[in-house]
Protein backbone atom coordinates (compact mmCIF):
# COMPACT_ATOMS: atom_id res chain seq x y z
CA UNK A 1 0.00 0.00 0.00
CA UNK A 2 1.20 3.55 -0.88
CA UNK A 3 0.16 6.38 0.98
CA UNK A 4 1.10 10.05 -0.23
CA UNK A 5 1.56 13.26 1.84
CA UNK A 6 1.74 16.72 0.88
CA UNK A 7 1.87 20.48 1.16
CA UNK A 8 2.11 23.85 -1.00
CA UNK A 9 5.82 22.32 -1.84
CA UNK A 10 6.05 18.97 -2.58
CA UNK A 11 4.80 15.72 -2.32
CA UNK A 12 6.09 12.43 -0.60
CA UNK A 13 5.00 9.08 -1.46
CA UNK A 14 5.34 6.31 1.26
CA UNK A 15 5.53 2.11 0.94
CA UNK A 16 4.01 0.69 4.00
CA UNK A 17 5.96 -2.49 3.17
CA UNK A 18 9.22 -1.80 4.92
CA UNK A 19 7.79 2.15 5.55
CA UNK A 20 9.81 3.15 2.79
CA UNK A 21 10.26 6.74 1.04
CA UNK A 22 9.66 6.11 -2.74
CA UNK A 23 9.07 8.87 -4.63
CA UNK A 24 9.53 12.67 -3.03
CA UNK A 25 9.01 15.47 -5.66
CA UNK A 26 8.80 19.53 -6.22
CA UNK A 27 8.14 21.26 -9.13
CA UNK A 28 7.42 17.81 -11.09
CA UNK A 29 11.44 17.53 -9.69
CA UNK A 30 11.95 13.45 -8.49
CA UNK A 31 15.03 13.48 -5.52
CA UNK A 32 14.31 9.76 -4.55
CA UNK A 33 16.06 6.92 -6.95
CA UNK A 34 13.54 5.21 -9.17
CA UNK A 35 14.88 1.82 -7.47
CA UNK A 36 15.59 0.25 -11.12
CA UNK A 37 16.49 -2.94 -10.20
CA UNK A 38 19.51 -2.95 -12.63
CA UNK A 39 21.80 -1.03 -9.99
CA UNK A 40 19.87 -1.44 -6.87
CA UNK A 41 16.19 -2.32 -6.45
CA UNK A 42 15.69 -0.44 -3.49
CA UNK A 43 14.60 3.61 -2.73
CA UNK A 44 15.10 4.87 0.74
CA UNK A 45 15.07 1.42 2.83
CA UNK A 46 14.85 1.61 6.85
CA UNK A 47 17.67 -0.04 8.89
CA UNK A 48 16.52 -2.52 11.98
CA UNK A 49 17.38 -3.97 14.34
CA UNK A 50 20.81 -3.84 12.54
CA UNK A 51 22.66 -1.45 10.46
CA UNK A 52 25.36 -3.44 7.96
CA UNK A 53 26.35 -6.91 8.06
CA UNK A 54 26.89 -9.30 10.95
CA UNK A 55 29.78 -11.58 11.23
CA UNK A 56 28.36 -15.08 9.45
CA UNK A 57 25.11 -13.52 9.55
CA UNK A 58 24.17 -14.23 12.96
CA UNK A 59 24.35 -13.36 17.00
CA UNK A 60 24.55 -14.17 20.16
CA UNK A 61 22.53 -13.50 23.07
CA UNK A 62 21.59 -15.36 26.15
CA UNK A 63 23.03 -18.44 24.94
CA UNK A 64 21.13 -18.52 21.53
CA UNK A 65 22.17 -17.68 18.22
CA UNK A 66 20.34 -16.12 16.10
CA UNK A 67 20.71 -15.40 12.23
CA UNK A 68 20.03 -12.08 10.50
CA UNK A 69 20.41 -10.51 7.08
CA UNK A 70 22.06 -7.44 6.08
CA UNK A 71 20.64 -4.47 7.43
CA UNK A 72 17.75 -6.92 9.29
CA UNK A 73 14.15 -7.53 8.34
CA UNK A 74 12.05 -3.86 8.41
CA UNK A 75 12.77 -2.56 5.37
CA UNK A 76 11.05 -6.45 4.28
CA UNK A 77 8.00 -6.25 6.22
CA UNK A 78 4.46 -4.89 6.21
CA UNK A 79 4.03 -1.63 8.63
CA UNK A 80 0.46 -0.69 9.73
CA UNK A 81 -0.69 3.31 9.37
CA UNK A 82 -1.27 4.54 12.92
CA UNK A 83 -2.08 8.15 12.06
CA UNK A 84 -2.48 9.87 8.72
CA UNK A 85 -3.18 13.24 7.65
CA UNK A 86 -2.66 15.49 4.92
CA UNK A 87 1.25 16.79 5.81
CA UNK A 88 1.92 13.70 7.96
CA UNK A 89 1.81 9.82 8.68
CA UNK A 90 2.77 7.20 11.03
CA UNK A 91 4.03 3.49 10.45
CA UNK A 92 3.80 0.85 13.49
CA UNK A 93 6.11 -2.39 12.65
CA UNK A 94 5.71 -4.58 16.42
CA UNK A 95 7.12 -7.65 16.87
CA UNK A 96 5.55 -11.05 15.91
CA UNK A 97 5.98 -14.71 16.28
CA UNK A 98 8.25 -14.13 12.55
CA UNK A 99 10.53 -11.46 14.31
CA UNK A 100 10.73 -13.56 17.42
CA UNK A 101 12.62 -16.21 15.67
CA UNK A 102 15.34 -13.72 14.27
CA UNK A 103 15.17 -10.78 17.55
CA UNK A 104 14.42 -12.43 20.48
CA UNK A 105 12.73 -9.01 21.74
CA UNK A 106 9.37 -7.51 22.07
CA UNK A 107 9.84 -4.18 20.32
CA UNK A 108 7.48 -1.07 18.61
CA UNK A 109 9.15 0.38 15.39
CA UNK A 110 7.24 3.54 14.76
CA UNK A 111 8.55 5.70 11.10
CA UNK A 112 6.71 9.11 11.37
CA UNK A 113 6.81 11.12 7.87
CA UNK A 114 6.14 14.91 8.21
CA UNK A 115 6.06 17.81 5.76
CA UNK A 116 6.98 20.99 6.63
CA UNK A 117 7.75 23.78 3.91
CA UNK A 118 10.42 22.59 2.29
CA UNK A 119 11.60 19.82 4.47
CA UNK A 120 10.48 16.15 5.19
CA UNK A 121 11.41 14.69 8.27
CA UNK A 122 11.86 11.07 8.91
CA UNK A 123 11.29 10.60 12.73
CA UNK A 124 12.27 7.45 14.41
CA UNK A 125 10.83 5.91 17.68
CA UNK A 126 11.95 2.40 19.18
CA UNK A 127 9.78 1.17 21.86
CA UNK A 128 10.96 -1.80 24.17
CA UNK A 129 7.89 -3.24 25.09
CA UNK A 130 9.91 -6.02 27.05
CA UNK A 131 10.39 -6.78 30.48
CA UNK A 132 14.53 -6.65 29.51
CA UNK A 133 16.92 -4.32 27.69
CA UNK A 134 16.74 -4.43 24.07
CA UNK A 135 20.04 -4.08 21.98
CA UNK A 136 19.50 -2.38 18.46
CA UNK A 137 21.03 -0.36 15.33
CA UNK A 138 18.72 1.74 13.04
CA UNK A 139 19.66 3.90 10.17
CA UNK A 140 18.64 5.52 6.98
CA UNK A 141 19.39 4.34 3.48
CA UNK A 142 18.11 6.98 0.80
CA UNK A 143 19.13 7.10 -2.29
CA UNK A 144 18.71 10.20 -4.27
CA UNK A 145 18.56 10.28 -8.13
CA UNK A 146 20.72 12.32 -10.12
CA UNK A 147 19.92 13.11 -13.59
CA UNK A 148 22.99 14.24 -14.90
CA UNK A 149 26.58 12.92 -15.56
CA UNK A 150 27.57 11.98 -11.67
CA UNK A 151 30.87 13.95 -11.96
CA UNK A 152 28.03 17.06 -11.97
CA UNK A 153 27.59 16.79 -8.55
CA UNK A 154 29.70 17.34 -5.02
CA UNK A 155 28.90 16.70 -1.58
CA UNK A 156 29.15 19.89 0.84
CA UNK A 157 30.36 19.32 4.18
CA UNK A 158 29.03 21.60 6.99
CA UNK A 159 32.41 21.86 9.36
CA UNK A 160 34.84 18.67 7.42
CA UNK A 161 37.72 20.14 5.25
CA UNK A 162 39.17 16.37 5.61
CA UNK A 163 37.41 13.14 6.29
CA UNK A 164 39.03 9.47 7.59
CA UNK A 165 36.53 6.46 6.83
CA UNK A 166 36.61 2.90 7.30
CA UNK A 167 36.69 0.32 3.86
CA UNK A 168 34.34 -2.70 3.74
CA UNK A 169 35.94 -6.23 2.86
CA UNK A 170 34.01 -8.54 2.70
CA UNK A 171 30.40 -6.41 4.21
CA UNK A 172 32.10 -6.23 7.04
CA UNK A 173 33.99 -3.46 8.63
CA UNK A 174 37.78 -3.66 8.22
CA UNK A 175 40.26 -1.72 10.09
CA UNK A 176 41.47 -0.28 7.34
CA UNK A 177 41.25 3.35 6.23
CA UNK A 178 41.73 5.72 3.81
CA UNK A 179 41.43 10.09 4.16
CA UNK A 180 39.68 12.04 1.87
CA UNK A 181 40.86 15.78 1.53
CA UNK A 182 37.38 18.08 0.23
CA UNK A 183 38.13 20.84 -1.41
CA UNK A 184 36.32 24.26 0.03
CA UNK A 185 34.52 21.62 2.61
CA UNK A 186 33.68 20.05 -1.09
CA UNK A 187 33.68 16.12 -2.04
CA UNK A 188 33.88 15.60 -6.06
CA UNK A 189 32.00 12.85 -6.82
CA UNK A 190 33.32 10.30 -9.35
CA UNK A 191 32.67 6.60 -9.10
CA UNK A 192 36.04 5.26 -8.22
CA UNK A 193 35.73 6.27 -4.69
CA UNK A 194 32.76 3.45 -4.16
CA UNK A 195 35.04 0.99 -6.34
CA UNK A 196 35.10 -0.75 -2.86
CA UNK A 197 31.56 -0.26 -1.74
CA UNK A 198 30.87 1.88 0.50
CA UNK A 199 32.56 4.85 2.50
CA UNK A 200 32.36 4.57 6.68
CA UNK A 201 32.49 7.12 8.69
CA UNK A 202 32.42 6.74 12.65
CA UNK A 203 32.97 9.92 13.46
CA UNK A 204 32.12 12.84 11.62
CA UNK A 205 31.43 16.57 12.65
CA UNK A 206 29.33 17.76 9.69
CA UNK A 207 25.45 17.15 10.72
CA UNK A 208 24.60 18.03 6.99
CA UNK A 209 25.60 17.31 3.37
CA UNK A 210 24.09 19.35 0.73
CA UNK A 211 24.03 18.17 -2.74
CA UNK A 212 25.06 20.07 -5.76
CA UNK A 213 24.56 19.98 -9.37
CA UNK A 214 26.72 21.90 -11.64
CA UNK A 215 27.83 24.21 -8.39
CA UNK A 216 24.34 24.24 -7.20
CA UNK A 217 22.68 23.33 -4.38
CA UNK A 218 20.21 21.37 -4.93
CA UNK A 219 18.97 18.97 -1.47
CA UNK A 220 20.41 19.21 2.33
CA UNK A 221 20.05 16.23 4.34
CA UNK A 222 20.42 17.01 8.08
CA UNK A 223 21.23 14.49 10.30
CA UNK A 224 22.06 16.10 13.73
CA UNK A 225 21.10 13.02 16.00
CA UNK A 226 23.32 10.34 14.34
CA UNK A 227 26.85 9.81 15.08
CA UNK A 228 27.88 7.43 12.15
CA UNK A 229 27.61 7.71 8.26
CA UNK A 230 27.92 5.75 5.04
CA UNK A 231 28.24 6.80 1.37
CA UNK A 232 27.48 4.83 -1.12
CA UNK A 233 26.27 3.87 -4.73
CA UNK A 234 26.71 1.44 -7.02
CA UNK A 235 29.33 2.54 -10.31
CA UNK A 236 27.98 3.45 -13.21
CA UNK A 237 24.27 4.03 -11.12
CA UNK A 238 22.68 7.56 -11.17
CA UNK A 239 22.12 7.77 -7.38
CA UNK A 240 24.45 8.75 -4.49
CA UNK A 241 23.18 7.41 -0.74
CA UNK A 242 23.67 9.60 2.13
CA UNK A 243 23.09 7.56 5.28
CA UNK A 244 22.78 8.37 8.88
CA UNK A 245 23.30 5.50 11.15
CA UNK A 246 23.47 4.79 14.74
CA UNK A 247 25.71 1.91 14.42
CA UNK A 248 27.64 -0.16 11.60
CA UNK A 249 28.86 -3.51 9.98
CA UNK A 250 30.47 -6.33 12.45
CA UNK A 251 34.07 -6.43 12.12
CA UNK A 252 36.38 -10.00 11.99
CA UNK A 253 36.95 -9.56 15.51
CA UNK A 254 33.62 -8.69 17.02
CA UNK A 255 32.65 -11.89 19.43
CA UNK A 256 29.18 -12.29 18.03
CA UNK A 257 27.34 -11.51 21.92
CA UNK A 258 24.66 -8.96 20.54
CA UNK A 259 25.42 -6.73 23.84
CA UNK A 260 29.22 -6.36 23.27
CA UNK A 261 28.31 -5.29 19.72
CA UNK A 262 30.28 -2.04 18.74
CA UNK A 263 28.05 1.03 18.32
CA UNK A 264 24.94 -0.71 19.39
CA UNK A 265 22.45 0.85 21.06
CA UNK A 266 20.93 -0.74 24.63
CA UNK A 267 17.32 0.31 25.31
CA UNK A 268 15.59 -0.29 29.00
CA UNK A 269 13.00 -2.19 29.82
CA UNK A 270 9.65 0.71 29.23
CA UNK A 271 11.88 3.28 27.77
CA UNK A 272 11.85 4.32 23.93
CA UNK A 273 14.41 5.96 22.01
CA UNK A 274 13.84 9.00 19.09
CA UNK A 275 15.90 9.98 16.26
CA UNK A 276 15.21 12.05 13.27
CA UNK A 277 16.77 13.26 10.09
CA UNK A 278 15.13 15.28 7.71
CA UNK A 279 15.76 16.08 3.93
CA UNK A 280 15.23 19.74 3.01
CA UNK A 281 14.88 21.23 -0.96
CA UNK A 282 17.27 24.11 -1.33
Amino acid sequence: MEVTIKNSNFTATINSKGAELISLKSNNREFIWEGNPTFWGKHSPVLFPIVGTLKNNEFQYSEQNYTLSRHGFARDMDFVIREQSENKVVFSLEASETTLKYYPFIFELQLIYVLEQNKLSIQYKVLNKDKKEIPFSIGAHPAFALPENFENYSLSFEEDQALQYFLLENDLLSDKTEDLNLQENKLYLNYQLFERDALVFKQINSKSITINENGKPVLKVNFNDFPNLGIWTKVNAPFICIEPWFGYSDTNKNTGNILEKEGIIILEADKFFESEFSIEIQ
